[in-house]
C-alpha cells in the first residue's frame, strides 16, 4: 500500500477503505509517512469530505492509537460531558457533582486551557490542594466509592490526534468539519463513557460561527458515536455571549459554587440543568422531564453541593474554599469598566472577551505559562441590557497594573452600543439525537 495512492483516491473523491485509513493514520503517528503527505491528504479531505464510514474508520483508529481507558473497573454506566469550548464555561464543574448525586458514575478527564478558552483543570487547580493527578487505581476507587473523579488527561492517548492537530493547525485545514468531528470523539471514545452528552458551542466565542455548521458538527458526532456503540447526545449552545458572568478560574470556581447552592446567573444555571438532564436520561432511559426534576431537585436540597464537597475532599482539595470562597486570594487590582454612553449592549465579542481575561492572566498563550489564578472579569450587564452612562459594565482583575491596562483596551473593543432595544438570544438553540 502507498500513500501516494491515498492521496489520489481522496483527490478524486472516492472513498477510503478502513484499510487505508489504518494505513495513514497508524504510519503518520509511527513517523514512517512523512508530514507532506498528510498534508496534501488533509487538504483533500477538507475539500471532498468524508463519508460517514470514512469518518467512522478514521475515528477509531485515531481512538485506538495509543492507550484507551478501560472503564469496566467502574460499577455501573458511565456517563461524561464534553465541551467544545467556550468563555465562562464552568459548566463540567457543576453538572459532574449534579448527576454523580443522582448515581451516575462520572469518570472524567480534563484539560488546561489554551488561549481565549478556559480548562476545567485550570480552575480545579485554583483550589489549593486540589491534585489533578491522581493514580489510576485510586481514580477507579474513586469513581466507585462516591461516583465521580475529575483528573488531568494523562498517558498517551490518541497520540494520531496530537500529532494531525498540530499540522491542521499549520496547513488551514483546522475549520474541517469532519477532522473536527473525528478529532473530539476520538478522545471521547478513548476515554470510554458508555454514554456521552455533547456541548457544541455556537457564536462568536466558539470555533463554529453559525447554527448550520454546528448542527452539521453535532450530528456527525453523534453518528459517530453510536457507530462506535456508544449512546451519544449533542446540545447546540450560545456563544455569543460569555457564560455566566464570571470568567477566571477561582472566579469560575465561586460562581459553580453558587449554581450548586441553587443561586447563580440564569443561563448558566439553564444550560447546566439542560446538560445534566440529557446526561441522567442517556445513562438512565428516564423520561428527560423526569430527569429535569430529579436534577433540580438535588440542586435544591444540597445533595449536588455535597457531591462536589465530597469531589474535592477526595482529591486533597481544601474544603475550607468550598465552604467559604472568600477564602480565595483575591487579585490586587480590581478596576471597573465604565459604559461610554448610554444605550444597550449590543454585541459583546466573545472571543475578545476570552482573550481580554487570557491577557489579565487568567489564561495561557504557550503551554508552559503561569496562570494567575485571581485573574479575570466579572460581568454586571450583558448583551440586551440597558445601561446608562458612567455605569459598570464589568470588573477587571489582575495583580499586574500593565496587564490591566491592556485588558481595557481589548475589553472596550469587545462591547459594543445600540440605542435601539436587543432582543435577548436564547441560551440553547437545538438538540441533535440520532
Amino acid at each position: 500500500m502507498r500513500m501516494y495512492d491515498i492521496i489520489e483516491k481522496k483527490k478524486r473523491n472516492i472513498e477510503l477503505s478502513k484499510e487505508e485509513i489504518d494505513f495513514f493514520v497508524n504510519g503518520y503517528t509511527n513517523g514512517s509517512i512523512p508530514d507532506y503527505q498528510i498534508s496534501a491528504l488533509l487538504m483533500a479531505i477538507y475539500f471532498n469530505g468524508m463519508s460517514d464510514n470514512e469518518l467512522s474508520f478514521l475515528t477509531l483508529s485515531m481512538a485506538n492509537s495509543g492507550d484507551t481507558i478501560d472503564l469496566s473497573n467502574v460499577n455501573g454506566i458511565t456517563v461524561d460531558k464534553h465541551s467544545t469550548g467556550g468563555v465562562g464555561d464552568k459548566t463540567t464543574l457543576i453538572v459532574a457533582p449534579i448527576v454523580a448525586a443522582l448515581g451516575c458514575k462520572v469518570a472524567k478527564m480534563s484539560g488546561r486551557g489554551l488561549g481565549f478558552t478556559g480548562g476545567t483543570i485550570d480552575k480545579l487547580e485554583s483550589i489549593p490542594g486540589y491534585n489533578v493527578n491522581i493514580s489510576a487505581n485510586d481514580f477507579f476507587k474513586q469513581v466507585n466509592e462516591i461516583g465521580l473523579s475529575i483528573v488531568a488527561q494523562s498517558g498517551n492517548l490518541t497520540p494520531a490526534d496530537k500529532k494531525l492537530y498540530t499540522l491542521r493547525d499549520v496547513t488551514a485545514t483546522i475549520d474541517s468539519i469532519p477532522l473536527i468531528a473525528s478529532s473530539v470523539m476520538s478522545k471521547k471514545l478513548a476515554a470510554g463513557a458508555s454514554c456521552i452528552v455533547l456541548d457544541v458551542k455556537v457564536g462568536s466565542g466558539a470555533f463554529m460561527k453559525d447554527i448550520e455548521s454546528a448542527k452539521l458538527l453535532a450530528q456527525k458526532m453523534v453518528n459517530i458515536g453510536y457507530s462506535a456503540n456508544r449512546k451519544v447526545l449533542a446540545v447546540i449552545s450560545n456563544m455569543n455571549i460569555p457564560l455566566g458572568n464570571a470568567i477566571g478560574n477561582s472566579l469560575e470556581i465561586k460562581e459553580a459554587i453558587d449554581v450548586l447552592k441553587g443561586n447563580g446567573p440564569k443561563d448558566l444555571v439553564d444550560i447546566c440543568v439542560c446538560l445534566s438532564s440529557y446526561m441522567l436520561m442517556l445513562s438512565t432511559n428516564k423520561d428527560i422531564e423526569e430527569c429535569k426534576t430529579l436534577v433540580n431537585e438535588v440542586i435544591k436540597n444540597g445533595k449536588a453541593f455535597d457531591k462536589f464537597k465530597q469531589l474535592i475532599k477526595y482529591q486533597n482539595g481544601n474544603i475550607d474554599y468550598i465552604n467559604n470562597p472568600e477564602l480565595f486570594k483575591t487579585a490586587i487590582y480590581q478596576v471597573p469598566f465604565y459604559a461610554e454612553k448610554s444605550g444597550y449592549i449590543s454585541n459583546m465579542n466573545t472571543e475578545l472577551i476570552g482573550n481580554c481575561s487570557s491577557i489579565l492572566g487568567a489564561g495561557r498563550a504557550f503551554k508552559e505559562d503561569t496562570i494567575d489564578f485571581s485573574a479575570g472579569i466579572i460581568l454586571k450587564h450583558k448583551t440586551g441590557d440597558y445601561v446608562k452612562k458612567g455605569e459598570v459594565i464589568a470588573i477587571l482583575h489582575s495583580s499586574d497594573e500593565a496587564k490591566i491596562q491592556n485588558g481595557m483596551k481589548i475589553f472596550n473593543q469587545a462591547v459594543t452600543f445600540s440605542e435601539k432595544e436587543i432582543e435577548k438570544q436564547p441560551i440553547i438553540f437545538d438538540v441533535i439525537q440520532k
